[in-house]
């Protein structure tokens, strides 16, 4: 098989990684999936795993007489996490499934590589690299899927479906990632089981979604999703609509030199109604900061950029203009001030505690942002018309 230089893997030099590798026994650990894959590619690589024929007992062993802390964050399902000084490394025995019920798998401990890349989602996944020399091991034909960007299911796509409904969402988010073509048989089964996402939680719905939104070619796989109905089932509010707004953002995002945020991209996909997006934002169980960033987006901006920025804060009124089609240079390099300004002072002056200052305050604060943010010497005159009239005010009413 073909191998990797030993010398340009990202995970050879990472601080404790050679101790790992001996402490397991380079015969029966293999670096796996994501780190293989994206090294292929030339991509960063995020998160490291191993695979190995030791039961998880037996990991904790290894690492703990060797020195290496381990956790056992899954240990259940054979992953123990090995804390190094280069980062965590999770290390998971070889499994086959035993049962699935499309949201959960029971597994049973393996000694055969085979077997376990068998009940890996698709052949580019399930890519095998030995740590010490680089050898690949590939069981399925993924090395020719990387080369040709064609996301694959091992095995049949209905079946892997039925194994875990999340792999629907994983295909399109895969194929926004690293594909340049749908594979025919795993479109097709995708399209097929797309009410099958209607078993899986909000939550992992989300995470998946949030994702493909930023991947690279996000906007012509969310119209393909669309056109296969594949959000209907748990976004119904999704529609051909959205698809050309999320294009539509997504060429203003690339002429501003923004980063695609996802929140942001969500917002152009729904309906512009704070409404709608209060209860997809539930629905899909967001974070508060998320949810109130959704609500926020799909509002249309104030006139004045600046304003705008002030009063909701930077990245929301980026968001707000984008979704618009406007120019953000007004705030590109703008830090928002500070209003100087505080109650305090108009009590010096002579105004008594309670809702006439603020009322003041928060009118002088108006005037402040309208005439652009201007400086001590504009704000004090501003303050100084404002007491004066809220005192003549208060006398005509106490008269």
């Amino acid at each position: 098989m073909a191998a990797l230089n030993p010398a340009d893997t990202p995970w050879a030099a990472r601080e404790g990684f050679a101790a790992l590798i001996e402490a397991l026994g380079p015969a029966d650990t293999r670096v796996v999936g994501g780190a293989v894959r994206d090294t292929l590619l030339g991509l960063p690589v995020a998160d490291l795993d191993l695979a190995t024929r030791h039961r998880p007992e037996e990991v904790v062993r290894r690492l703990e007489a060797a020195g290496i802390r381990a956790v056992p964050t899954g240990i259940a399902h054979g992953t123990v996490t090995a804390v190094l000084p280069g980062g965590p490394v999770e290390v998971t025995t070889l499994r086959r499934d035993v049962s699935t019920d499309g949201r959960h798998a029971t597994v049973a401990f393996s000694g055969d590589w085979y077997e376990d890349a068998a009940r890996r989602d698709f052949t580019m996944n399930a890519l095998y690299a030995d740590p010490v020399t680089g050898e690949l091991f590939d069981y399925f034909g993924g090395l020719d899927d990387l080369a040709d960007r064609r996301v694959r299911f091992i095995g049949d796509p209905l079946r892997r479906i039925a194994e875990d409904h999340l792999r629907i969402l994983r295909f399109f988010r895969f194929l926004a990632r690293f594909g340049d073509a749908a594979d025919a048989e795993g479109l097709a089964a995708c399209t097929a089981r797309a009410r099958d996402l209607m078993a899986l939680s909000r939550e992992r719905i989300a995470d998946e979604l949030l994702k493909l939104l930023i991947a690279r070619d996000a906007v012509p796989v969310t119209a393909l999703m669309v056109e296969r109905g594949i959000f209907a089932p748990v976004l119904p509010e999704v529609t051909a609509d959205g698809a050309i707004r999320l294009a539509d953002l997504a060429a203003t995002e690339a002429d501003a030199g923004i980063s695609p945020h996802a929140i942001r991209r969500l917002a152009a996909l729904i309906p512009t109604d704070p409404a709608v997006a209060t209860e997809i934002g539930a629905r899909l169980r967001l974070s508060n900061a998320q949810r109130k960033r959704l609500e926020s987006a799909v509002l249309p901006p104030e006139d004045d950029a600046r304003a705008l920025a002030y009063r909701i804060g930077h990245d929301q009124a980026i968001d707000r203009l984008l979704l618009a089609g406007r120019s953000i240079e007004p705030i590109r390099d703008w830090t928002p001030p500070r209003f100087p300004l505080s109650g305090g002072v108009l009590v010096a002056r002579g105004l008594r505690k309670g809702p006439l200052v603020a009322a003041t305050l928060k009118g002088i604060e108006d005037r402040w942002i309208a005439e652009g943010f201007p400086g001590e010497a504009r704000l004090t005159a501003l303050t100084a018309e404002a007491v004066d009239q809220a005192l003549s005010e208060e006398s005509s009413r106490s008269a």
